[in-house]
């Protein structure tokens, strides 16, 4: 009788390139807090999607390479606090700055209130994640996923640039969509995680055209397109949760009647 192979634990180590990543996607998330402040939003919502782009490599290239660590996973989780968590927070309220002191004082609890929120919802929603990774199924995320978050927050900065949108219409959407993308990564809803997708297999050569053709479609208008990716995403779950209730009570209401 022969034992069964042991299961690997994550390695203790520090590796260079995967944490290297990591240290830039935090880098571009405290570069896009500093760019609020000095009133750089453009700079601010651009800073957020390179650090997307940066965590979505780090993780990919650690398991590519077999550099996994804990160390890894504790150091990338707490640059997602900065760079999803903290720096969208901060760049949603320092844009809502310059319009609040027009509107009165209670226009400036509410952005604080709304930021603040957002801001615990990412920390929640993080340590949510590192807590039940084991029993969570890994093709579903249990809540909004904090960077989509954050490009959500990104592009409605954006979009209010390039559309030179101000007011009480500016205020009121980023206050409510400040507010609803952090009740959404609070939430139970089950988001796709795309991990399935692995990079390493073989594709059909069409499929390869799917990279290319979003790059087009984004490159069409930016803030326009990401804002409408973020959208679809965030409220695909509960829309398909909707659907599979629906689905399921009037399933029941013909078992009901056929009673």
């Amino acid at each position: 009788m022969t034992d069964s192979p042991a299961k690997k634990s994550p390695r203790r180590g520090i590796y260079l390139l995967p944490n290297l990543l990591t240290t830039g996607a935090l880098f571009t998330g405290f570069y896009s807090i500093v760019a609020a402040i000095d009133g750089n939003f453009f700079a601010a919502a651009v800073a957020i999607y390179v650090a997307m782009f940066l965590d979505g490599l780090d993780g990919r290239v650690a398991r590519m390479t077999s550099t996994e660590s804990d160390f890894g996973k504790e150091f990338d989780s707490l640059a997602d606090m900065v760079s999803f968590g903290l720096a969208p927070a901060i760049v949603t309220y320092q844009w809502g700055v310059e319009r609040f002191s027009e509107y009165g004082a209670l226009w400036g609890r509410l952005g604080w209130l709304a930021a603040f929120l957002y801001t615990v919802a990412a920390a929640f929603r993080l340590a949510r994640f590192n807590t039940s990774l084991a029993v969570n199924d890994k093709r579903y995320f249990q809540g909004l996923p904090s960077p989509p978050a954050a490009s959500g927050i990104a592009a409605m900065v954006w979009l209010s640039i390039v559309y030179e949108i101000h007011g009480v219409v500016a205020l009121t959407a980023g206050i409510g969509i400040t507010t609803l993308t952090g009740l959404a990564m609070m939430s139970n809803f089950r988001y796709l995680s795309f991990k399935d997708f692995n990079l390493s297999s073989r594709v059909r050569f069409a499929n390869l055209l799917i990279i290319p053709l979003i790059l087009i479609v984004v490159s069409l208008n930016p803030p326009v397109v990401l804002f409408m990716m973020f959208f679809i995403y965030a409220t695909s779950a509960p829309v398909m949760s909707l659907w599979r209730r629906r689905g399921f009570v009037t399933g029941a209401r013909k078992q009901t009647s056929g009673l």
